[in-house]
């Protein structure tokens, strides 16, 4: 199933932060957060805590599982 992610919703509201101030405060380059934002990359659970603590989003709040359609 793919993940659907709000992780450049969440990046706005805390005010607005950036890419790279989002990579540079996880330890990963801006590219995967690029990636990962297009849903072209899922997090290994350890980013997407980083990511999580980061954002001061719980990790389900950043990345839930998409709905098949019928």
């Amino acid at each position: 199933m793919p993940v659907e992610n709000r992780v450049r919703y969440h990046r706005f509201v805390r005010g607005e932060m950036s890419q790279a101030e989002l990579a540079e405060k996880v330890g990963v380059s801006r590219q995967t957060i690029v990636a990962i934002e297009k849903g072209n990359y899922n997090p290994s659970v350890e980013l997407a805590l980083r990511v999580s603590k980061a954002l001061e989003a719980s990790v389900e709040e950043l990345f839930q599982l998409e709905e098949k359609k019928p």
